[in-house]
């Protein structure tokens, strides 16, 4: 399917999703919305992991404040439930892994829309921002579910009240992102832990990121409960087959995702 904010190529079992409005900075509208729900829905099944990037110096501002003749009067109530959640439920119910390559400046719902991944790798110049109350208002698109679970309370109240920007290096120091890399190892990087997850054990990595993303809510023994539910799969899988066949034969396991 062609689309008309993204660029979307899919080689070697990794699904790559550009955001491509760089005179606005990736800026987030309608459109795009719908278009990145749209994209990672459709690609999952084909490959087995999705990365989102951005074209041009930024990876998203944020929303687009020209989306609307009169941004006062817009209900958000309406787009935040029909535009926003089905992209970033899109995005953290994906089947498979998802990483942000953060190529530069996220803010708004920008910011929190690199955070909905599973895996954001940053490259050192880029930086997060929260820059909702610098116009009035509080931070959206699941940035008050992330943030206090990524990095704290203390922090994620910082970050949303001094809306000031999270650089890369410190965003990995407090947790918010799995690394911060030199710019110009950055896009070597991020390939490199695509292509790792794309020849991984897809099934087991679905199957985590149930359990991981279900742990926040459950209960010690609840938590137990799925686990051993979850392993039991794995455990008839083919990938699990190759991989105790490959330790006894002390070779690498070349997993079928299955």
């Amino acid at each position: 399917m062609e689309y008309q904010t993204l660029i979307v190529d899919i080689k070697d079992n990794i699904g790559c999703i550009r955001l491509n409005r760089p005179d606005v900075m990736n800026a987030l509208n309608t459109q795009m919305r719908a278009e990145i729900a749209d994209a990672v829905t459709r690609i999952a099944p084909q490959v087995r992991v999705v990365v989102l990037t951005g074209t041009g110096r930024a990876f998203c501002s944020g929303q687009d404040l020209g989306d609307r003749s009169n941004a006062a009067q817009v209900d958000m109530e309406r787009t935040l439930r029909d535009e926003y959640e089905p992209m970033l439920r899109a995005i953290t119910n994906c089947p498979v892994p998802t990483i942000t390559a953060l190529n530069g400046a996220a803010a708004g719902a920008g910011a929190n829309l690199a955070l909905a991944a599973d895996v954001v790798i940053a490259a050192k110049s880029s930086y997060l921002m929260q820059a909702f109350t610098k116009i009035g208002l509080i931070p959206d698109a699941g940035g008050t579910y992330i943030m206090p679970r990524a990095m704290g309370m203390a922090k994620a109240m910082g970050a949303a009240l001094f809306a000031e920007k999270i650089t890369a290096e410190q965003a990995d120091k407090w947790g918010l992102i799995w690394e911060a890399v030199d710019d110009d190892a950055f896009e070597a990087q991020w390939m490199a832990r695509a292509a790792q997850l794309a020849s991984g054990p897809t099934l087991a990595y679905s199957h985590l990121k149930q359990a991981l993303r279900a742990s926040t809510e459950n209960s010690f023994d609840e938590q137990l409960a799925l686990e051993a539910k979850l392993q039991n799969i794995c455990g008839q899988s083919r990938d699990f087959k190759e991989g105790v066949l490959a330790f006894t034969e002390k070779r690498e396991a070349k997993f079928e995702g299955r």
